[in-house]
């Protein structure tokens, strides 16, 4: 029989959003983690699509141009 690997983490979240997954969490009889791992299996396809830090490009390869600044920025 496969063992799931079940590692205790904390997780922070804002506290009207807490309290809307504990709703959730309710209403579905369901647990808290259980709401959060559906939500990450729904949602983990569109958050792939997000840039990573590592995808902007870095300041020294931006002109000033790019940044917005003006002549009068000196």
């Amino acid at each position: 029989m496969a063992r799931s690997d079940k590692r205790k983490q904390s997780l922070y979240f804002p506290e009207q959003m807490l309290r809307e997954i504990q709703h959730e969490a309710t209403r579905q009889d369901r647990s808290l983690s259980w709401i959060v791992q559906k939500a990450w299996q729904i949602a983990r396809s569109e958050i792939a699509r997000y840039p990573s830090v590592n995808d902007l490009i870095p300041d020294e390869e931006v002109s000033d141009d790019e940044r917005g600044a003006t002549e009068d920025d000196d």
